[in-house]
């Protein structure tokens, strides 16, 4: 099923959620609403479900407008972030819930449920827990049931609100690699509500960046991350560090320091920027009679793995400001960098937005 919104509006109060979003999301895609929190990407993702209604635009489900069109009607399956599974049922029982809530003409006979409901826990590696309690599982088991109770119903569309938010960073790391997995099993139009960046690059086949309720930008993993259309897309995705300046010839002037940089077509000398470099973009110069670049001085390196972070704190004109450097330890070795050293910072690659 192919999902699209069009102009959608929703406000609380004084405080508009989503202002004049439209979106298409083609059948088969595996879509990241990424954002952060309080950025309208749940209420957007609420709408779509029938749980919430807009203000104002259309939601249109396979070319028709479901805008007004309940919940139960709109074929759509839910995972939320806390499983919201049944306490009292076992992990069959939950699973086929859905099925024996169809209305009568509806309802396929108990026989097929128990085949359905088992094929679905084999499909999620879960069927040895068919008997099981939700309180005998755990936080990565349940939203696996979770998931698979959202499939019984035979959704078109898939919804999943920070499905593994509430779960430690290993397991939520295993269970995005399996969902990309059983998406490609299974093909259904799927959207992920997600804050965190490394998820949606990870899982998606397109990003949704979303901030303030509007949409900063759209693209695969790899266009959004190597070509940011924003400052906030570029601070959003992954560390960088950002220098405020103004276009001084072919360089930056960040203060009373010098960036020599090319300076792309489209910005005028004296011209207020902001550029951001991410932590492998930037070098570390020890030579005390280098005048080009930031000065800065090391409060930490943290050498552990292939690569080195250096954590520094800025000097002059970029005092009170943190930067991080990601360098090889080799280089780390060659430099003889150490806790305390005045260095100075300058940067292989910089993205230049105006301010």
């Amino acid at each position: 099923m192919s999902i699209q919104v069009q102009n959608i509006h929703k406000g609380f109060g004084d405080f508009v959620a989503l202002g004049d979003v439209s979106l298409d999301f083609p059948t088969g895609e595996l879509v990241a609403l990424l954002g952060p929190s309080g950025c309208g990407k749940t209420t957007l993702l609420r709408i779509i479900a029938g749980l919430e209604s807009a203000d104002s635009g259309r939601v249109l489900l396979d070319g028709e407008d479901a805008s007004d069109t309940h919940v139960r009607e709109r074929h759509v399956g839910f995972v939320f972030q806390h499983y919201a599974l049944f306490r009292h049922m076992s992990v069959f029982d939950n699973v086929a819930f859905g099925l024996r809530m169809k209305p009568r003409a509806e309802r396929p006979a108990e026989k097929l449920i128990r085949a359905k409901v088992h094929d679905l826990l084999k499909l999620v590696q879960l069927d040895w827990l068919a008997d099981r309690f939700p309180s005998q599982l755990s936080g990565g088991q349940r939203q696996r049931i979770a998931l698979a109770r959202a499939l019984a119903v035979e959704p078109r569309v898939l919804l999943l609100d920070e499905p593994f938010g509430a779960l430690d960073a290993k397991v939520r790391k295993e269970l995005r690699r399996w969902l990309r997995r059983l998406h490609d099993q299974l093909h259904i139009t799927s959207i992920f509500v997600t804050h965190d960046q490394e998820e949606a690059l990870e899982v998606a086949d397109r990003v949704v960046l979303m901030d303030h309720g509007k949409v900063e930008q759209i693209g695969s993993p790899e266009e959004v991350y190597r070509h940011p259309a924003t400052p906030f897309v570029h601070g959003f995705l992954g560390a960088v560090n950002p220098f405020h300046g103004h276009v001084e010839g072919n360089a930056l002037r960040i203060g009373g320091d010098r960036l020599p940089h090319p300076i792309a077509d489209g910005f005028a000398h004296g011209d207020k920027v902001i550029a951001f470099a991410r932590p492998h973009e930037l070098d570390i110069l020890t030579d005390a009679a280098e005048t080009d670049g930031v000065p800065a001085r090391i409060s930490r390196v943290l050498s552990f793995g292939v690569t080195a972070r250096i954590e520094l704190d800025g000097l002059s004109g970029v005092t009170g400001q943190h930067f991080e450097v990601e360098l090889t330890r080799d280089r780390v070795a060659a430099l003889a960098l150490r806790e305390g050293q005045t260095v100075r910072l300058q940067p292989s690659r910089l993205r230049v937005f105006a301010q």
